[in-house]
């Protein structure tokens, strides 16, 4: 019997592990995966893009019941042991209804100001570095962030001096990464392998090494590893959830708990609430209103790669961002989305997101002359893109949106590179390739558990606390109700690092 059970350990549950650590309380976070090796593996592009080696090897299916497989990470940390740790704060404007091309953006049930004192918590542990107000769209804060920005490598910082020059505000991108994690480590560090990879030198800002490996000093906090959650069951009254049913090395066998949270992601969640009906609710755990599992979100997401015909040595180039088409403005009358560099590709990732080489190119030349940026755009909430289970499967139906904003950013950002370049005989630049992301690429999945003030329309109130049961809370990125065009690992950490204090101040205290 324990107080507490986490179910996960990634932005959502580690965080919350972390804050109620002190409690006293005992608390259990299960984890279907393990922890990940470190091995030279770890920095190993061929290993970790195309062999897949740390993805999960379970199918998924499409809206049509094609099966594929997802890039998803089953581990402890979750998905940010493999993220690029851009860590942003949503805009303001994000919590607030917003018109796009592609229709309505909702308004949230709280503001940024709910958020605001949690997000600088945030940024603290997990040691993010960026430059407050060089982002001409991100929220005011006094406050500095914790660590100074990365600063630009030499060829970045031609780039940056380019798009200015053209008229653009590439700002500093605020990145989670530990210079320095163990006291007694004082050895240099170049970030390099980073966007995808699991850092072997643990100076990612992940959930793992920046909150969960703290809360497990406490001697009440308990981490079961390699457990899937199979079922969550009720009590007899249906109104309060009372064990969990899990599956480990083969053995099945339930756990009781005062509190659940559910904290598995916004795909896993949802899914695992589904399979979890009973008499109480035939339609799945939680879901009186009809609304797990619908308005799955993952974003407009584009990696694009620009060919100069400069070389780029950079090691990491991942150290700004473009805002100015995040807002309508510019000519354009509603919002475009966000653009920010990636990590420095090499053949193997270009070769993994290209299926032949640009004319006249091996990979590795490519590779050599690449410039790497990842463009987002908002995709707005459609109750019929869902995730739902047919016969223990996960099915994700999903029709892309918004399009049309996403496309305008594309041309922007390549007509910006076009003109702003300093040399007047272009052998390479021109030459682009993209790849836009599908429902394979759930890394910014989010929506299928709302938040709402109304019960009927919404499956979380403001606290995360779900409207059918009294003691069930979900923090991963099902809450959102709107997806912005940021990164949201952020406003997940920041939401979980609320809870958790709302849970310590009004839930456990009573």
């Amino acid at each position: 019997m324990y107080d507490i059970i986490i179910i996960g350990s990634g932005a959502g549950g580690s965080i919350i592990a972390y804050k109620l650590a002190d409690t006293g309380k005992r608390i259990l976070i299960v984890e279907r995966g393990d922890f990940v090796p470190v091995e030279k593996e770890n920095w190993d592009s061929e290993e970790v893009f195309e062999k897949n080696r740390y993805t999960t090897t379970e199918l998924w299916l499409d809206k049509h019941g094609k099966p594929f497989r997802p890039g998803m990470h089953y581990n402890v940390g979750g998905n940010t042991k493999f993220y690029g740790a851009a860590l942003f704060r949503l805009r303001e404007e994000d919590f607030k209804e917003i018109k796009h091309y592609g229709g309505i953006s909702p308004a949230w049930p709280i503001t940024y100001e709910d958020l605001k004192e949690y997000y600088l918590e945030a940024e603290t542990l997990f040691h993010v570095h960026g430059k407050r107000g060089s982002d001409p769209t991100e929220p005011f804060d006094s406050e500095p962030y914790p660590n100074a920005p990365l600063p630009h490598e030499p060829r970045i910082q031609e780039i940056v001096d380019e798009l200015q020059n053209y008229g653009l505000h590439p700002f500093e991108l605020p990145i989670g990464v530990n210079f320095k994690p163990h006291e007694t480590v004082n050895a240099p560090y170049i970030l390099d392998r980073f966007d995808g990879f699991p850092d072997a030198a643990e100076r990612k800002g992940d959930a793992h090494l920046c909150s969960l490996a703290k809360a497990m000093e406490y001697p009440n906090v308990d981490l079961m590893t390699n457990t899937k959650v199979l079922k969550i069951n009720t009590d007899s009254s249906g109104s309060r959830v009372s064990e969990i049913l899990v599956e480990q090395n083969g053995e099945t066998k339930t756990i009781s708990s005062d509190l659940l949270i559910l904290c598995a992601g916004a795909i896993n969640s949802a899914a695992l609430l589904l399979e979890s009906k009973n008499e109480h609710f035939p339609n799945g755990l939680a879901n009186t209103s009809d609304q797990v599992g619908r308005n799955y979100m993952f974003h407009q997401n584009t990696a694009l790669v620009a060919l100069y015909t400069e070389p780029n040595p950079t090691k990491f180039g991942k150290t700004f961002g473009i805002n100015d088409f995040y807002h309508a403005n510019r000519g354009y009358e509603f919002p475009l989305g966000h653009i920010q560099m990636l990590g420095k590709s090499d053949e193997h990732q270009i070769k993994a997101d290209s299926p032949v080489p640009a004319p006249g190119f091996t990979f590795e030349l490519m590779a050599e002359h690449a410039v790497d940026f990842w463009l987002t755009s908002e995709d707005l909430p459609d109750p019929e893109n869902r995730v739902t289970v047919e016969d223990g499967q996960i099915k994700i139906s999903y029709t892309s949106n918004n399009e049309k904003g996403h496309h305008f950013l594309k041309s922007e950002l390549i007509k910006a590179l076009k003109e702003s370049g300093k040399f007047e005989n272009f052998l390479f630049k021109g030459i682009y390739f993209s790849k836009g992301m599908d429902i394979a690429s759930p890394a910014h999945q989010n929506g299928t558990t709302r938040m709402g003030l109304a019960p009927q329309t919404s499956v979380l109130d403001i606290y995360c606390k779900t409207h059918d049961l009294e003691n069930l809370y979900i923090v991963d990125g099902g809450f959102f109700v709107s997806s912005g065009a940021v990164n949201p690992a952020l406003t997940i950490i920041a939401m979980a690092l609320r809870v958790g204090e709302h849970l310590k101040n009004n839930v456990l205290k009573s």
